[in-house]
């Protein structure tokens, strides 16, 4: 279902999209009586009645999320079948945004980007929740510039196993964020999932 600016969603009003892709589209909501930003994550999908429960519950399991690097859910719902996630607004944009393809990032950046993320993913692990989309689009800068990691989302409610990002699963013992860490250093150039599974190795050790 497609949502308007300016259109109501739960308690929030829609004030823009702040991105579109394959499995949602964000937006930008302001809550109706806290006056707070918010952005809420609407996934293209539309679930049948016994799809619900298990959206709730995989809800619940992000909200109990507490990491200062993992973005914090504020609360989940469905609206006409539509499953949506209401999410902590970082209004500096993702690593993408703010390093476009191209940047190279100091060893000392690196880093301490890497330590933050392996820690996110470490404490997700801890809790049996597992983030199959580890790129700098999913990552998000904070006041301190600091990575909060975004899109487990993705992690629960992927339609089909075939969404998963061909380099994945094909680059046997190097892991995503193996190869987050080589683009922050080497240059931040897209790692774009593909069927050729081969050229998608060729981007990496290229």
């Amino acid at each position: 279902m497609t949502y308007q600016v300016g259109q109501q969603l739960g308690n929030y009003r829609l004030l823009r999209s702040l991105g579109r892709g394959a499995f949602a589209e964000v937006y930008l909501g302001e809550h109706l009586y806290l006056k707070r930003y918010a952005a809420l994550k609407v996934l293209h999908t539309s679930l049948e009645d016994e799809e619900v429960e298990r959206f709730l519950t995989e809800g619940q399991t992000l909200a109990q999320l507490t990491h200062p690097n993992i973005v914090r859910v504020l609360e989940y719902f469905v609206e006409q079948g539509t499953p949506v996630l209401v999410m902590d607004y970082a209004p500096r944009g993702t690593l993408r945004q703010y390093h476009p393809s191209g940047s190279l990032l100091s060893l000392e950046t690196t880093v301490a980007f890497t330590k933050q993320i392996a820690a996110a993913l470490q404490y997700a692990h801890n809790r049996n929740v597992i983030h199959r989309d580890i790129k700098p689009e999913n990552m998000l800068l904070g006041a301190n510039q600091n990575v909060i990691l975004s899109d487990f989302g993705i992690a629960l409610f992927s339609p089909s196993p075939q969404l998963l990002i061909p380099i994945c699963v094909l680059c046997g013992k190097m892991k995503e964020r193996n190869l987050c860490l080589y683009t922050m250093w080497k240059g931040m150039n897209s790692i774009n999932g593909t069927s050729n599974h081969t050229s998608g190795l060729a981007s990496v050790s290229g």
